[in-house]
């Protein structure tokens, strides 16, 4: 399978961040990894990269959900506000320890693709992309 273009972490936790980007490089996937502590630097780093049709966008943000500064609740909200063409090719998914049933359902209210419950694994990863990039991948 190809790899992606450019996937966004974002997570205030260094290890966590760290371990997924270790799993991510291991697994192949991805050209570019980008990484942010909090929502706002996630959003600044979306403005940065998607600003135009050529940019580095990421195709996907695996988001944490509880951060300081802005969590992935408000940074969800900021970014149903980006243009229709930062967003477009842009899949959110939601990574979390709770799974509190308020929690969740907020989460879907959002613009997420997925929620997914901590830590990613290879399985997980796998199944992610095989669900939503099997058939794009080949055209990337």
């Amino acid at each position: 399978m190809q790899k992606l273009p450019c996937i966004l972490l974002v997570d205030d936790d260094r290890t966590t961040n760290y371990l997924n980007q270790r799993l991510l490089e291991k697994l192949d996937v991805a050209e570019q990894l980008l990484v942010a502590h909090n929502g706002q630097e996630a959003l600044t780093l979306l403005n940065k990269h998607c600003h135009n049709p050529t940019a580095d966008c990421p195709v996907l943000v695996l988001l944490d959900m509880k951060m300081p500064i802005m969590d992935g609740f408000s940074f969800l909200e900021a970014y149903k506000q980006l243009p229709d063409t930062q967003q477009r090719n842009i899949l959110v998914v939601m990574l979390s320890t709770s799974l509190h049933p308020q929690d969740v359902q907020r989460a879907q209210e959002l613009p997420i693709t997925a929620f997914l419950n901590k830590p990613l694994t290879n399985e997980k990863v796998r199944q992610l992309l095989n669900l939503h990039y099997s058939q794009e991948r080949s055209a990337l």
